[in-house]
């Protein structure tokens, strides 16, 4: 079988599976909006961070999602949250509170380890794939990093554009950002000297993604196109245009072949990496802000700006890719 038949097999098998598997239910998990959700190295747990300042740990049990508990310290808005690359216990979460939490998600003990304190609101944050270091980035465009093993700032690089998402590459010698210039910033790492700059979209780039195999990145932008990059050459290889409004979140599938993007638009757009062809949309009532993929399963974690009957922020986690009849 060439490559084409087994792209066309692939399409046609998870078409067949997302008939079959087309559901989405509904977890509460905050009393605000869901900022950011993702799940651990091994799909145990999924954890979400909102704008009432708490961080929540489900439990992923067939199809449904087991609130396990609330972790409460910061003091402000929790803008973003990330696991640790290969312990699946631990989380670091990102906060307006100037400060950066470890969190130990073991059991009902479960307890804040670390607390770093940083010099700005912080909006986001990324592990190594090492799990040495993790970076966060605040609103004023500074980037601090912190060692894991001593828990102590090594560096920090402030810069003169609009930072957006940042993360390294899947083999820890590369540091990316996405600016407000539609660019995306790469720097060598770890002596963080700037070695690329690619022209990647017309209007503010907001996210970026490595697939699990190394292969691609992607972005999603203001311009409503997401881009896929090969990480090799270092090229734009294919763009994704059904979305409408600004690209806010992407994520890969564990197999690194399907795409998940969201935005304003009222769906979640997930396509073949390869071909760019739409395998299903997600309906959504509401504009979508953070997209994870499990990394194991075909099941898909999000959150939108939900209401409740009260007109309310309704504070719930989503779970696509359910079977459709339990």
């Amino acid at each position: 079988m060439d490559i084409e038949e087994k792209l066309a097999s692939y399409y046609k098998q998870m078409n067949r599976h997302f008939q079959s598997h087309g559901r989405t239910k509904d977890f509460t998990g905050h009393s605000s909006k869901v900022h950011s959700v993702g799940w651990n190295c091994n799909g145990r747990y999924l954890a979400s961070c909102s704008f009432d300042k708490t961080v929540t740990i489900f439990t992923l049990d067939k199809d449904r999602l087991s609130k396990e508990q609330t972790m409460k310290g910061h003091s402000d808005s929790v803008d973003q949250l990330c696991w640790h690359p290969t312990n699946g216990n631990l989380l670091v979460t990102a906060s307006g509170d100037r400060t950066v939490r470890v969190w130990d998600a073991r059991g009902n003990g479960a307890k804040c380890t670390d607390v770093l304190s940083t010099k700005g609101e912080n909006i986001n944050i990324c592990w190594s794939p090492n799990g040495n270091t993790i970076a966060v980035g605040n609103k004023e465009d500074l980037i601090t990093f912190i060692d894991t093993r001593t828990y102590k700032i090594t560096a920090e690089e402030q810069f003169k554009f609009e930072v957006n998402e940042i993360s390294w590459n899947n083999t820890n010698d590369l540091f990316f950002l996405t600016n407000g210039h539609g660019c995306i910033n790469i720097l060598s790492y770890p002596d963080l000297k700037q070695i690329e700059t690619l022209n990647a979209h017309p209007a503010n780039c907001i996210c970026i993604k490595f697939d699990p195999k190394g292969k691609y990145f992607a972005t999603g932008s203001a311009d409503a196109l997401v881009s896929l990059w090969d990480l090799d050459e270092l090229c734009c290889v294919r763009c994704f245009s059904r979305l409408d409004w600004p690209v806010r979140t992407i994520s890969f599938s564990h197999d690194g072949q399907m795409l998940a993007s969201a935005s304003e638009d009222l769906f979640i757009d997930i396509a073949m990496v390869e071909t760019g062809e739409q395998i299903c949309e997600v309906p959504c009532s509401t504009p979508t802000f953070t997209v994870a993929w499990h990394p194991s399963e075909y099941l898909l974690a999000f959150a939108c700006d939900d209401k409740d009957k009260h007109d309310r922020d309704a504070g719930t986690i989503k779970l696509f890719g359910l079977t459709n009849s339990s």
